[in-house]
Order: structure tokens, then sequence, then C-alpha cells
């Protein structure tokens, strides 16, 4: 199955581009390379989401042990399942990547090293799914076939199935990626120009894998642990410290990794402004203290009405999953894994907001946040009415004002990160900052001065686009981006950069995936293997050139080609 995605031919982020001229804003293309090394901001960050880890999955089994010992087996037994039925499913995830990663590519392998040892200028092409490493140009000839490989490399495969057996039977798949993401950055910064490129592909990689593996983690393990822990203080009345322990690092984890993912996201792809630290931190906040309040309201309605809440966060997740699904969201390769996704999705909806598509969120976010609200609402006065005679009225008060203040710091915090703090520029009213559009050409038309088969190198960073732009683009000579500017001030003619037009060409027959979900090469492990490959045998950085819906005859190629 081929990968999909919009017609823009998209470049590395670490590719070499002039330096930041003076006067330019400091967010422009030309920009952008030197903070795209890897920092020891970037190091620091992955060393605490490892700390954060450690302390949920820590204080999770700490407590557990707790439960055992003072004769709790109900709760011990509920802790427990909630720790390490999560890590399973994530541990088969990782293992089966893992698996496929690691698995012979002779195919793929082949067929990307006699693209790049046949020229500077030679075309690759994804167009075959049955064959994703399948070259089209016929200048190729018959690719080599691979030896059999040595005793030496057959032992060190040996022993890396083994080491990787080893890693996911004791639950420590996200450690290793974790360290490995690590390594991989460090190699990044120190090595020559080339090998830079290829260490920061493969740890761009691994950063998403982690970042999706660590979500899910978070949103089947931390979120229903922490409404657990507080259900079990309120009905019994009093906080245990392994208690409060154990529900602080599940919330820290659930808000951490939904800020997380979003930074890796943005920083991975090129038509995306990377998200600073100040901006995470302030989601953090946000998540932290929304989803606090959100589980503390479940938690209070959790510990009078059992069955009725399990039916409420039932409706709930089928009424959040059918409202996702309606907004046909385009995340994976074949239908029945979006579905699957969207149904991963709707239990992060129970908890949060999580934007899914491209376009306009005001207005989804408006309609989650009013319906969490009177949710939130609902549970608290229910508990507060038909609460227990053990819980004094003071008590009661004091509980649902921590309710109601929780939510509002979060609400402030949000309003911080849009109006402040957002990568694409702050928000004021119902629009952007800056209503002025810039239009950047991604698509090679007819009438382009280069020749047909050569791709230009767009700019290395694109402010985000409404889906409805790209989508309503007609005619050969359409621009795919709109490109909105970041300030009023700012220097709108930047120097044009020289168009490259060397090196192997991958060719991805889909559109561009819409904003939030990775490109395909990101999702598709099989592209993957023909990215690195390309990337460690070509002289140059292989380029990537997603389908151009605004071409008639680019589309017309494709369609007889596939």
């Amino acid at each position: 199955m081929a990968a999909k995605s919009d017609g823009a031919p998209v470049s590395l982020r670490n590719d070499i581009l002039p330096e930041c001229l003076p006067g330019s804003d400091e967010r422009s293309p030309q920009c952008l390379p030197d903070r795209k090394r890897y920092s020891l901001h970037d190091c620091s960050w992955t060393l605490c989401a490892l700390l954060v880890f450690f302390s949920d999955g820590a204080s999770d089994l700490w407590l557990a042990a707790d439960y055992y010992l003072s004769r709790n087996y109900w709760w011990f037994a509920l802790t427990l399942v909630f720790v390490i039925v999560p890590s399973v499913v994530v541990q088969v995830l990782s293992f089966r990547w893992f698996a496929y990663d690691y698995s012979d590519t002779n195919d793929s392998s082949t067929a990307a090293a006699a693209v790049a040892a046949s020229g500077a200028e030679s075309h690759f092409t994804t167009k075959d799914s049955d064959q994703p490493g399948a070259g089209r140009d016929a200048e190729f000839g018959k690719l080599p076939k691979t030896g059999t490989m040595g005793g030496a490399r057959g032992c060190c495969r040996a022993f890396m199935w083994l080491f990787q057996c080893f890693i996911h039977i004791f639950q420590l798949a996200q450690v290793w990626r974790y360290v490995h993401a690590l390594y991989l950055g460090v190699q990044s910064r120190w090595r020559g120009d080339h090998e830079r490129r290829h260490f920061y592909w493969r740890m761009m990689f691994e950063s998403a894998d982690i970042s999706m593996l660590r979500l899910l983690e978070s949103f089947l393990k931390s979120a229903p642990q922490l409404v657990l822990q507080l259900s079990i203080m309120v009905q019994a009345s009093q906080v245990l410290p392994l208690q409060g322990l154990s529900a602080s690092a599940s919330l820290v984890s659930l808000s951490w990794m939904i800020a997380s993912y979003q930074k890796v996201l943005r920083d991975s792809r090129d038509d995306k402004l990377p998200m600073s630290y100040k901006a995470v931190s302030v989601q953090i906040l946000w998540h932290l203290f929304t989803i606090g309040a959100r589980t503390m309201a479940f938690a209070l309605f959790a510990s009078v009405f059992q069955l009725y809440f399990g039916i409420f966060i039932v409706a709930h997740w089928c009424i959040m999953t059918f409202w996702i699904i309606q907004g046909e969201t385009d995340f994976c390769m074949s239908k029945w894994e979006e579905v699957i996704y969207n149904m991963m999705v709707g239990i992060v909806y129970v908890f949060c907001w999580f934007s899914v598509r491209e376009g306009r969120t005001r207005c989804r976010m408006l309609i989650y946040s009013v319906v969490v609200f009177i949710e939130n609402a609902a549970l608290t006065t229910f508990w507060y009415v038909y609460r227990g005679p053990h819980t004094s009225d003071f008590n009661a008060l004091i509980i649902v004002c921590m309710v109601a203040s929780s939510y509002a710091l979060g609400t402030f915090f949000m309003l911080v990160y849009y109006c402040l703090l957002h990568p694409d520029g702050p928000i004021s009213g119902w629009g952007w900052g800056v209503p002025e559009e810039v239009a950047v050409e991604s698509c090679l038309s007819p009438a382009s001065s280069l020749p047909p088969d050569v791709v230009a190198s767009p700019p290395r960073t694109l402010q985000r686009t409404k889906g409805g732009d790209r989508e309503q683009m007609g005619g050969a000579n359409a621009d795919v981006f709109l490109v909105r500017t970041l300030k009023r001030g700012a220097k709108p003619n930047l120097p044009p950069l020289a168009p490259r037009t060397e090196g192997p060409v991958i060719r991805i027959d889909l559109p561009r995936k819409k904003y939030p979900a990775w490109d395909a090469h990101f999702i598709d492990r099989r592209l993957r293997k023909t990215i690195l490959v390309l990337e460690g045998a070509a002289p140059v950085t292989p380029r990537i050139q997603y389908r151009c819906l605004g071409s008639a005859t680019e589309v017309m190629e494709y369609e007889t080609t596939v």
C-alpha cells in the first residue's frame, strides 16, 4: 500500500540553509536550522520524561504493594490491573514495530541502494505497494541481490533479537526507546554534516514512536489509575501519602504526555512551526488543572454511583468517538486502523481536549469545553446532594471549590497558550492576529521555470494551513499551502532559497496527511526503511514529494502509475 499525503516536496528540517540574516524574523525558515539542532534542552527534556515515566510506574507498584500488605485485596487487584494490562498492550505494540523495523529488508534496501548509486539526479518512487521499495526508472536495470549474512552479522542480529525480547518481557520498551532517542540525538549533534542528518532522521522517527506509545499508555493506565485512587480517597474520607503520590504522578504523566506529543509532532513536521519549551510548560499546566478537575469530578461521582458512573463513561466515550469519526480524520493508512485510532482518541476525549484534524478548532474546542463544564458541574452536584453522612458540609464545599478553581486555572492557562505562546502566533478575538495570507509555491506547475521532473525544496517551515484551503484549491497552477505571516512588523521579503535538484526523490502517491497526524513517512514504516537506506547510501539527503492536488497533470500521472 502506497503512503499518502498533498503534493509538496517535504525537505528535512536539518538541511543546510543560509544563515539567519540580520533583521529577519527569528522564526523564519532561514533561522530555523540553528535552532533545530539537538540541544541541551532537548536532552534535558528526554531525561525529565524518563523521570516522569519511572515515578508514575514506581508509585503505582508501591501503592499496590501497600494495599496488599494492608489486606485491601480488592484495591490491590484494581491498582495492579491498571498497571499491568496497559503496559503489556504497549509492549506488544512496541515489539511489533521492532520486529518490522529489524526484519530483513532486502527489497527496499537493494532498491534504494541502486537508486543512490545510479546517479545524483535519480528519482525514486514508492508506487508499487507490493514492492514498497521498488523504483520505476528503467535505467536502474536489475537490482542487485544481497548475499548471505556473515557469521558475525548473524550473531549480532540474534543478540539484538534476544536483547529486545528481554527488554519487552521486563516491560522496559519505553525506557529503551527513550535512551535510544537520546543516543541518536547526541550523535546527530556530534557527527559530521551528512551523518548528522541521518541520525536526526532516526531520532525523529524514534521520538514519534515513543510519543505515540506513551500517549496510549497514559490514557490506558494513568487516567483510570487517577480516577481509581481519587475514588478510594473520597470513599475512605482520608488521603494516605502513597495514594496522594500515586495520584499526583498519574496526573503529571497525563499532562506531560499530551504536551510532549504535540511538541514532537510539530518538531518533526516541516510544515509546522516548532513549539517552544515555554509553550510546552504552559500547555502542561493547562492539562494538569483541567484533567485534575475532570478526574476529581469523576471520583466524587463514582464514590456514590458506581454503576451509573460506568454508564456515563461508556456513553460519553461513544458520543465522542462518533463525533471524531464524523469529522473524517486522516491519520492511519487504512480504514480499520483509522476507526481504532478514533476509538482511542475517544478515550482521550473522556478526559481532555485533543485536536484531531486540520482547520479552525476554536468552535469545536468551545463546544467540548462547554460540554465538559456542564458534565463536571452535574457530577459534582450529584455527589454533593447524595454524599454520605461522613462528609461534612464544610468539607464538601471545599471539595466543590477545588474542582471549580482547578477547572478555572486550566482554562486560564489554555488562554495564555493560545493568546501568547501558540507557535503560529497569538490569537486575538475570533481570528488570527494577522489576516493577511502569503502564498507559497510548494508544487510545480506546467508553467514552472524548472524542469517538470525536478522537485524544488520549499521553505523548511510553513505556518499551519486550514484544511479547507487545500481541498478547495483546483487548477493546474493552484498553490497548495497558504501561509500566514506571524507579525504585522515582520519582514515578508526573505531571500528565496535556491532549489535543490540533485539527489534521489521519494515520491509518495497520496495527499499529505492533515494536522495533527504525522506525515506518511512517519506512519508507514516501509517508507522509513527506504528513507534511512537512501540517507545512508546517497551522497545527499533524499527529498520527499507528496502528490499535488492542485495540478491536474500531476494527479493524472499518479493515477496512471498506481
